[in-house]
């Protein structure tokens, strides 16, 4: 097991790893529409905050010479519902062909202003 770091991405603000490989797997914990620069969150709404969050897990990959492509199980973590639509627009944009399977829940989540949190799952095969 081995813990992932990148500063392009937001750094934990807790006593949790952004990822962690594991034999052929990378879990990356949850991420939100933090930018990593200023450490806020986005304006802009959900749309906004899922393409930052996904820029987030996309930072965390190139960490580790992995793409997108190599995601195998995403869990998306809504404050609201009623943003599925739209963020979900936004999702497919980053995953056009074969997508990765995939849970949607609502949530409260632990982030103050943050509409949607991801943790995801990569393949290094």
């Amino acid at each position: 097991m081995r813990a992932v770091k990148t500063e392009k991405a937001p750094l934990p603000v807790g006593p949790y790893s952004q990822a962690v490989r594991a034999g052929d797997f990378l879990f990356i914990s949850g991420q939100v529409a933090l930018d990593p620069k200023t450490k806020a969150i986005g304006n802009g709404g959900v749309e906004a905050q899922t393409k930052q969050t996904l820029e987030n897990v996309r930072a965390i990959l190139d960490a580790v010479d992995l793409s997108l492509e190599k995601v195998v199980k995403v869990t998306v973590f809504l404050q609201n519902i009623e943003d599925f639509k739209k963020m979900n627009d936004v999702y497919g944009a980053y995953f056009r062909t074969d997508p990765p399977a995939r849970t949607t829940v609502q949530a409260q989540l632990p982030v103050a202003g943050a509409l949607v949190e991801m943790d995801v799952i990569a393949c290094f095969v």
